[in-house]
C-alpha cells in the first residue's frame, strides 16, 4: 500500500493512459450498492447512526492503514482541501442520503443521484484546466436531463417531489465537490491516502454524532441490516474510494465522472433483485437511455480543437 503511483508532480496534469475509466467503473460498481443497502439499514438503524457510524468504522480502518504503511502527513494547505473532501463525501453525502432514504424508495434515490456525473464534471472543470468540447457537454447534459425525467417518472410527477428530494440534491452537490477536490488530491497524495486522511480528519465529529445517535436511539437491527451497514462502512465509505479516486486522478476527470451515469441503473437493478422493488418498463427504458448517454459521453472527444 506504499505505492503512490497515482500521485504526480504537476497539480492539475492529467495522467497518461485510458485506465481511468476502468478504475472509475470499479468504484462505481462498489458504490452502486450504497442506496439499496442504505434503504435496508434504515429499517433498524437511525439515519444519524448510519451516516456517522459508517464513517467511524471507515476511519478506524483508514488510521490503521496509514499507520502501518507510515504515510507522510499532508502539508498545511492540503489539510484545508482534505476538509472539503471530508465535508462532501464523509459527512455530507452519507448523512443526507441516510435521512432521505427513510422515506424515499431506493430506486428513486438512485435516479436522483444520477445527476452526480454532470455535477462532478462541472466541479472538475472549475477546479482544473480541463476544457471539454461542446459535444461532451451535450451528452453530459442529455444524461442529466434523462436522469431528471427519470426521477419525475419514479415520483409520479413534479407534484410528488418532496423534502427527501431536496436532501438527495444536496447530497449530489456535496459529493460532486468532494469528488472533484479528492480527485486532485489523489494526484498528490495517492488515491487511498486521500480518502484515508479525509476520514481521519472528520473522525472527531463523526464519533460525536455516533455517540449522540446511540443515546437517542439504541440500535435494534436484524443481522441483514447489520450486514448492510457493514458494507456501507467498509466498501461504500472506504474501499470503493480506492478505485474511484484513482480513476479520477488518472483522468480526464470530467470524462471519468460520466461513468457514474451507470450507477443508478445498477442501483435500481439491485433494488429490484434484493428489495423486490417494482421495475416498470419506464424504469427499464430510462435506464437504457442513461447508459447510452454514459457511453456517448465517455467515448466522445474530450477536448476542443486547438487545445493541448
Amino acid at each position: 500500500m506504499k505505492d503512490q503511483s497515482s500521485a504526480i508532480l504537476s497539480r492539475f496534469t492529467v495522467l497518461p493512459g485510458h485506465s481511468g475509466l476502468w478504475w472509475g467503473l470499479v468504484g462505481v460498481t462498489a458504490f452502486s450498492f450504497t442506496v439499496p443497502f442504505t434503504r435496508v439499514a434504515v429499517g433498524g438503524l437511525s439515519p444519524l447512526f448510519i451516516g456517522s457510524g459508517r464513517a467511524v468504522i471507515a476511519a478506524i480502518l483508514a488510521a490503521l492503514a496509514l499507520s502501518i504503511t507510515r504515510q507522510r502527513r499532508p502539508r498545511r494547505g492540503q489539510w484545508a482541501r482534505l476538509g472539503i473532501v471530508a465535508g462532501g463525501v464523509v459527512v455530507g453525502f452519507p448523512m443526507l442520503t441516510s435521512y432521505a432514504l427513510t422515506t424515499a424508495p431506493a430506486s428513486h434515490g438512485a435516479v436522483v443521484i444520477a445527476l452526480l456525473p454532470a455535477a462532478t464534471a462541472v466541479m472538475a472543470v472549475l477546479r482544473t484546466h480541463e476544457r471539454p468540447a461542446a459535444s461532451f457537454w451535450a451528452f453530459a447534459a442529455l444524461g442529466a436531463v434523462a436522469a431528471v425525467v427519470f426521477a419525475i417518472l419514479q415520483g409520479g410527477g413534479l407534484g410528488h417531489l418532496h423534502w427527501s428530494d431536496l436532501l438527495l440534491f444536496g447530497a449530489v452537490l456535496a459529493a460532486a465537490v468532494g469528488y472533484a477536490e479528492g480527485g486532485l488530491l489523489a494526484r498528490e497524495l495517492g488515491s487511498w491516502q486521500t480518502v484515508s486522511w479525509a476520514l481521519v480528519l472528520a473522525s472527531p465529529l463523526m464519533v460525536t454524532l455516533a455517540g449522540v445517535s446511540l443515546l437517542q436511539q439504541p440500535p435494534s437491527a436484524t443481522p441483514e441490516q447489520w450486514l448492510a451497514f457493514a458494507y456501507l462502512a467498509v466498501v461504500s465509505m472506504f474501499l470503493g474510494f480506492f478505485a474511484w479516486y484513482r480513476g479520477l486522478a488518472i483522468g480526464p476527470m470530467a470524462q471519468v465522472s460520466q461513468v457514474q451515469l451507470v450507477q443508478p441503473v445498477m442501483s435500481i437493478a439491485w433494488a429490484g433483485l434484493l428489495l423486490h422493488e417494482l421495475l416498470s418498463w419506464a424504469t427499464i427504458v430510462g435506464g437504457v437511455a442513461v447508459i447510452g448517454c454514459a457511453g456517448l459521453a465517455v467515448r466522445t472527444r474530450l477536448y476542443r480543437k486547438g487545445d493541448n
